[in-house]
């Protein structure tokens, strides 16, 4: 689950808390998701706050029963039958925000919201992947316009995103070199556009706030990098992929005081993972016409990066609590439904997170947090695609529940 803010105002003061389940990776939370989307910086009621938190996830999924299913290139399950899935990461988040005019504020932030890193290394699965590490930047403006509405207010929200999306992936191409070291690695970027959009209603004498907001795809269509092949004796080709779209999400967040000093909360969150299936890459020269996902008799691709995603779904839920002018904590429960189904190890989460935010001074605010979480069992196997393509066919493998943990640290300053 993602990095989770809680601002509301509680009695004589103002109760914020970093609450953090489980950042989202491929590992457990579904498609390429670390960080996502996150606003909440802009309801802060100060007129100028800045924060920066950073969350550290430690995911231990673990593959076992992998046979090599296509041993017409070499058979590779001696190799191992098990292997480590998934690595360990940082999700960094540094956000400004500041009151513009009366009724008018906006806020700056940069985020990683997209990432994987699975490093299995020599296993029978070794030609489907020995390494995979994808990153991302957003660099993203959002303003809002408040205005009194019944009892409370209305907040019309709005922004644009800049966003970069990199990474590589090594496979082994030929067994036969010595040492196999007969390996074949992928680097690609591609960078664009998004634009958000929502609406908010707030009270803020009863803590409550309900807000709606939809964050549109972003289109990559300059995917570009290169193609070594040198340790098979061949060179460096440059290459580039079909256009492809990072999701749109839809997320709706509620929040209301239920008696003095507590506060109740809950989202839903929904994310278009199904956009991305195979990724074909070709080499430059290819006809984009012809760079398509398919066999080599039917295609241009001369490898591709399968996916095969589902839409993800995430449902949270929990209750803070403050204590006095200084401490305040939380805790949340939170069940995330896999983007894999059938075809790699990204099934349901369910995750405990809690924290606690400490206010040594009004307007200095730190915050820790942390998590643990079960990764659910599942199978991967042959799975077929769009065109007819049929992804997962070099290797298949179980897996078990495997244990999630995370901590993460915030400290706010506002005036």
């Amino acid at each position: 689950m993602t990095i989770l803010r809680l601002k509301a105002l509680l009695g004589a003061g103002c109760f914020s808390l970093a609450l953090t389940g489980t950042a989202m990776n491929p590992a457990h939370a579904g498609g390429l998701e670390r960080g996502g989307y996150d606003i909440d910086l802009l309801f802060d009621p100060a007129p100028f706050a800045t924060e920066a938190e950073s969350t550290y996830v430690m995911p231990q999924r673990k593959l076992k029963n992998a046979v090599d299913t296509n041993p017409l290139d070499g058979d590779l399950t001696p190799l191992g039958s098990t292997a480590k899935d998934s690595e360990s990461y940082w999700v960094p988040r540094i956000g400004v925000k500041a009151q513009i005019v009366q009724g008018v504020d906006c806020m700056f932030d940069y985020s990683q919201p997209w990432g994987a890193h699975t490093n299995p290394g020599l296993w029978a699965g070794a030609q489907s992947n020995m390494e995979t590490d994808i990153k991302s930047n957003n660099y993203a403006t959002t303003c809002s316009y408040k205005m009194d509405a019944g009892k409370g207010q209305v907040r019309f929200i709005g922004g644009v995103y800049y966003q970069e999306v990199y990474g590589f992936k090594q496979d082994l191409i030929s067994p036969l070199v010595p040492d196999f070291q007969g390996t074949g690695r992928v680097d690609l970027k591609g960078t664009g556009w998004g634009w958000r959009a929502g609406l908010a209603y707030e009270i803020p004498e009863i803590a409550l706030r309900a807000s709606l907001v939809y964050n549109s795809r972003v289109k990559l269509d300059n995917i570009s990098g290169t193609l070594d092949l040198t340790h098979v004796g061949s060179v460096v080709l440059p290459i580039y992929g079909s256009t492809q779209y990072m999701p749109d999400t839809v997320e709706l967040k509620l929040q209301s005081g239920i008696a003095p000093g507590w506060l109740a909360f809950g989202s839903l969150k929904w994310v278009n993972w199904s956009v991305l299936q195979s990724v074909p890459i070709c080499v430059v020269g290819t006809p984009a016409g012809a760079c398509v996902t398919g066999d080599a008799l039917h295609s241009g691709q001369i490898t591709s990066l399968d996916l095969m995603y589902r839409d993800g779904w995430t449902v949270t839920g929990g209750i803070g609590h403050k204590f006095n002018d200084q401490w305040s904590a939380a805790g949340q429960l939170s069940w995330d439904r896999g983007t894999s189904h059938g075809y790699g190890s990204q099934t349901d989460t369910w995750t405990l997170g809690g924290g606690v935010a400490f206010t040594p001074k009004p307007n200095i605010e730190v915050r820790l947090a942390g998590a643990v979480g079960v990764l659910t069992s599942g199978h991967s196997g042959a799975l077929a695609g769009e065109n007819g393509y049929v992804a997962g066919t070099d290797v298949s493998y179980d897996f078990g529940n495997d244990l999630v943990t995370a901590i993460s640290g915030g400290l706010k300053i506002k005036f």
